[in-house]
């Protein structure tokens, strides 16, 4: 049976938005040779000219004007790469084992990834490799009725990334950045409150400080390793710091403190309208 069949499309669609019809997993498992209970991975990636893949990644492509996205084969196999039944997944790089089925809409491409005894890290790899971000990659799915669940949480995840960005977020090593994004009236409470007078500052000063938290943060609470990527001084990390905790009455050294103080900027850099304006990518304070 053909990918480009009706039916089968039809099946995987009820699949991915939990269509309550019995007996739906065992006759898409048999319409798409896929196993019922085998262990399956849901991708959500932004459609348009930003995901657009290096060609070590899976290939995505669509039949002319139906929205619907390729089936990729086993690695290296020798599907028709041309044909409007989409390409295989492309050798260089790729696990042997996985298969892709993609459905595409006007905004992102959905693919449901048939893992085998391949594991997430195997497959956020392939697609960090290619290139074909932002996008989300739910938790495994414990057969062909878990889809749904999986879906949902590959959309948070795809909330995770950041603007601007390509990565690949992973919802299970982003959870505490998915619970903002959830809660999106929660997220902006929580930035007022414990960023309140940090955002009254002048724009300059609060990119500053917010940076200099965000940098100390991702290298672990070193200040010298983030003195090295903001490109000042350990003691300009160092006191940036500890005007930031006068500022919000925090401190870095108490774990419960620390914690709103990370979910806080999370949740500023994330979520809609929570905080005066978001903190920018890439720039660089200096001293």
């Amino acid at each position: 049976m053909g990918w480009g069949d009706e039916r089968s499309r039809a099946l995987l669609d009820a699949l991915l938005t939990g269509s309550d019809v019995p007996g739906l997993a065992r006759r898409a498992a048999a319409a798409l040779d896929l196993p019922e209970h085998g262990r399956y991975a849901v991708v959500v990636l932004t459609a348009g000219e930003e995901s657009g893949g290096s060609g070590a990644g899976p290939e995505r492509r669509g039949p002319g004007g139906d929205g619907v996205g390729g089936v990729g084969d086993r690695a290296g196999a020798g599907s028709d790469a041309g044909s409007d039944a989409g390409g295989p997944l492309p050798g260089a790089g790729a696990p042997d084992g996985l298969r892709f089925f993609w459905r595409a809409e006007v905004d992102r491409e959905t693919g449901v990834v048939a893992l085998g005894d391949r594991s997430l890290d195997e497959l956020t790899a392939l697609l960090r490799a290619g290139g074909t971000g932002p996008g989300g990659v739910g938790p495994v799915a414990e057969g062909l009725s878990g889809l749904a669940p999986a879906r949902r949480l590959a959309e948070v995840a795809l909330l995770t990334c950041a603007p601007g960005t390509a990565e690949i977020a992973r919802l299970d090593e982003r959870l505490p950045a998915a619970l903002m994004v959830c809660q999106p009236e929660l997220s902006a409470r929580l930035v007022e409150e414990v960023f309140g007078p940090v955002l009254a500052l002048s724009p300059a000063e609060r990119t500053l400080l917010l940076m200099t938290l965000e940098a100390w943060i991702d290298c672990g609470g070193s200040a010298g390793l983030a003195a090295a990527q903001l490109y000042c001084h350990r003691n300009t990390v160092l006191n940036r710091l500890r005007r930031l905790e006068r500022l919000t009455s925090r401190a870095l050294s108490r774990p419960r403190e620390l914690m709103e103080l990370t979910l806080a900027l999370d949740a500023l850099r994330l979520v809609p309208g929570a905080g005066a304006e978001e903190v920018p990518e890439g720039a660089e304070p200096g001293a």
